[in-house]
């Protein structure tokens, strides 16, 4: 192996690996290569000496001041850093495991690169330490109960019909302004109603409905992704392609009364924008001065809307999509406006995936694993991998109704 290779810095490789495992035009998109970011750093820092234990000085000799490179690197130093992840940190077995493969996948990646001769993570002694898996997914088990939804989606419902029914019951001789917030007010509503029912009763998942920051091609449904009048839905599967979600009955009202009273101008516009008003602010007053409009101009249009999302939708402004983030923010506050009893170890609302695999509870319960992977957009083998507790419970039943019989 070449000596340039074993004396770079470590983190002269990171921005190369990122692009490699990123997505989008240029490869800066996606979680993965920002967790893989997140984790790379912390490595890079507990190598140099500056994250760890208090008498920890990192892998580069003592009496040698530079910083660490692919010469120190052994599956000694990979040995303690898996130590070091499952010390007093607090973190569970499984995350820890999650914490290692990104840096033993970067680790196998500098092997093909020439950075390293051998793949030093995976070997059996750099792994020792490692807490066993105890196969759970962080954060991925809550599941919303039938209780749970139907409380969550006459909520936002009640919600949306009063705020619909003060804007459509306006008197005539009504302020202008005044009918513009009544408005405003009933399309934050029926957005968030929309959103929450598709979110409960859809099993899309909530990065494929909704803008990703961190992975361009996720944009976020448009109304021309939609076709309510045949219950199907095109979103970008996981598997990184297009494909058809269905729309259930309880689906298709909120969004068809929600489409109705957006009225967008063209079928581009996101099903779900954000109504955040510095973002809205900005996206107005900068679209129309590329349409030639002045400052002075720009100012007195805006006077005249109560809000700029109301200009926006006047003049076709398209505004980009909420984030998944604003989605578990929009559901945080539902679960607590609407008092939903809640009982989980990480989330103290009900999360975007819970509505999912609640979803996938109910179809496997009622037509069995083949249907449920169907709808879920998942492999037959995965969803009875995740859904056994259901299978589980069904074969204690037989057994109780055997012991009945048997043990008279």
């Amino acid at each position: 192996m070449p000596d340039r290779a074993l004396s770079t810095p470590l983190d002269d490789s990171f921005e190369r690996y990122l692009q490699d495992k990123g997505k989008g035009r240029g490869g800066d998109g996606g979680n993965y290569r920002r967790n893989a970011a997140r984790e790379l750093e912390r490595f890079a820092e507990w190598a140099a000496g500056d994250r760890g234990a208090d008498d920890w000085t990192g892998i580069v000799p003592d009496d040698v001041d530079r910083e660490p490179t692919f010469d120190d690197l052994d599956e000694r130093v990979f040995r303690e850093y898996a130590r070091h992840l499952g010390g007093d940190r607090g973190l569970k077995q499984n995350t820890v495991q999650t914490y290692y493969r990104y840096i033993s996948a970067w680790c196998g990646w500098c092997v093909n690169e020439g950075y390293l001769e051998a793949h030093y993570a995976q070997r059996a002694s750099a792994m020792a330490p490692l807490p066993e898996d105890d196969g759970r997914k962080p954060g991925d088990q809550q599941a919303w109960t039938s209780e749970q939804r139907h409380a969550l989606t006459r909520h936002v419902d009640e919600r949306a019909r009063d705020a619909v029914e003060a804007y459509t019951t306006l008197p005539e001789d009504t302020d202008p302004l005044d009918k513009q917030r009544a408005r405003y007010a009933a399309l934050k509503a029926a957005r968030d109603r929309a959103l929450v029912f598709v979110l409960a009763y859809t099993a899309v998942r909530v990065g494929e409905l909704l803008r990703d920051p961190n992975d361009p091609r996720r944009r976020g449904v448009r109304w021309e992704d939609l076709s309510l009048d045949d219950g199907s839905m095109d979103v970008y599967r996981k598997k990184q392609q297009w494909d058809a979600a269905s729309l259930p009955d309880p689906v298709i009202s909120p969004l068809r009364s929600y489409r109705q009273l957006m009225n967008p101008l063209t079928e581009r516009w996101p099903v779900f924008p954000t109504f955040d008003q510095r973002t809205l602010a900005e996206l107005v007053s900068e679209e129309l001065a590329e349409r030639g409009e002045r400052p002075d101009a720009i100012d007195e249009r805006r006077e005249v809307y109560a809000r700029d999302l109301l200009l926006a939708l006047d003049e076709d402004i398209r505004p980009p999509s909420i984030t998944t983030d604003g989605a578990r923010l929009i559901l945080q506050r539902f679960s607590e406006a609407a008092e939903i009893d809640i009982a989980h170890p990480k989330h103290d609302y009900l999360a975007p995936h819970g509505g999912r695999r609640g979803m996938g509870e109910v179809l496997v319960r009622a037509f069995g694993y083949t249907v449920a992977a169907r709808y879920l957009d998942n492999s037959e083998e995965m969803v009875r991998e995740r859904y056994s507790h259901i299978e589980a419970g069904e074969l204690g039943d037989v057994a109780t109704e055997a012991l009945e019989e048997i043990d008279l």
